[in-house]
């Protein structure tokens, strides 16, 4: 995320905490820059962008020419913000309120792509604003594909900060099989070699880790190693149990990625989460409480260490058509994050892509781990 300007207000709300109301003016720069967008840009904000719209004019021709979009700088009060994957691009609709003035009122799309310069106008919360840091930052570092391989099976994907996209998989017959099919295991690892090689062309992924159950992985490495050897030196090789999501986990726990990208959010995701199960698991209640309602007495005691929100709770809470109830809510969580932060807590909001987020929305999309019993 390449942030160009901001021109933020303070001022300081009724329960002591501090919020802010200006432009941000931005630019993302990657697929994982418009999934934080979607978390930033909440029902209500003004969106200005440039776009192309077909305006009227005046003319004295009995049959006029067909009119050609121009490009025109318009701001739209958001009501509904999209995130697609697939199309790699962030949809934001709402009324015009600034432009040309036969536009205003009119209903208008924004689809923002990487490249695309857009400002906010909104209240900005701290968790609004770490997020946009975050995503900065991370802008530089490494991505990495992690590739889990077993007999005649492999699964691919790659890290981002929303979760792992899984980028292809291949399944072919496996054990004495895929032997007796002549040379059947080189032919699976040169077609799943082509697959990666492909993968590293089409993504900036830079780094690739090998993993999955028994000897197959090494064999695989020790394949690769032979066919593109330049591949295989920024190639690491780690266990895992399994394929596919399962095998995703167990690379980010053990903290392969980790220890190739020194900041990566899914790892710790991941180990809060186990953190937060082992405490719950505990017979006599560990240092850990769930639900809002437990959380705001946790809160009240000075209690929580890092509180731990789901990033679809947070968006539940903030869609318009929930009417008076859910900005209540909305309101009420706000008022947590910003308790936790006045206590130096820490603020982990958990995306719901992920196998964590789901099982923290299992919990109630929020939950905190202590200090201290209670």
């Amino acid at each position: 995320m390449k942030l160009l300007k901001r021109k933020l207000k303070t001022k300081e709300t009724e329960t002591g905490g501090k919020r802010r109301e200006g432009e941000v003016s931005l630019v993302p720069e990657s697929l994982d820059d418009l999934w934080h967008l979607k978390h930033v840009i909440e029902p209500g904000d003004l969106v200005y962008s440039l776009t192309y719209r077909k305006l009227d004019e005046a003319t004295d021709k009995v049959r006029p020419d067909k009119a050609a979009k121009k490009p025109v700088r318009l701001g739209i009060r958001a009501d509904a913000v999209e995130f697609h994957k697939f199309s790699r691009r962030l949809r934001i609709k709402g009324m015009i309120e600034q432009g040309p003035e036969t536009e205003l009122g009119s209903f208008h799309t924004f689809n923002i792509e990487p490249g695309t310069q857009l400002s906010v106008v909104k209240e900005w919360k701290e968790h609004h604003l770490k997020r946009l840091r975050e995503a900065e930052k991370a802008f530089a570092t490494t991505e990495v594909l992690v590739v889990t391989v077993e007999e005649g099976e492999a699964v691919a994907g790659i890290v981002r900060q929303y979760g792992m996209d899984e980028l292809f998989s291949l399944r072919c017959g496996s054990g004495k099989g895929m032997e007796k099919a002549g040379g059947g295991k080189h032919e699976f690892f040169g077609e799943l070699l082509g697959n990666v090689q492909n993968a590293l062309q089409t993504t900036k992924a830079d780094a690739v880790i090998i993993a999955g159950p028994g000897f197959v992985k090494d064999d695989f490495f020790a394949f690769l190693r032979e066919r593109d050897a330049e591949l295989a030196k920024k190639t690491r090789i780690e266990q895992a149990s399994s394929v596919g999501v399962s095998g995703f986990l167990e690379v980010l726990k053990r903290g392969a990625v980790e220890r190739l990208k020194k900041e990566e959010r899914l790892t710790k995701e991941v180990t809060l989460l186990d953190r937060l199960m082992e405490e719950i698991s505990k017979e006599e209640g560990g240092k850990v409480v769930y639900g809002k309602a437990e959380v705001q007495k946790a809160l009240r005691c000075g209690a929580v260490e890092t509180l731990l929100v789901s990033d679809e709770k947070l968006m539940r809470t903030r869609m318009v058509e929930e009417g008076e109830a859910g900005e209540q809510e909305a309101e009420e969580i706000d008022q947590l994050l910003e308790a936790a932060e006045r206590q130096r807590g820490e603020v982990v909001i958990f995306s719901t892509e992920f196998e964590p987020g789901k099982r923290l929305n299992g919990l109630g999309g929020i939950a905190a781990l202590l200090r201290f019993g209670i």
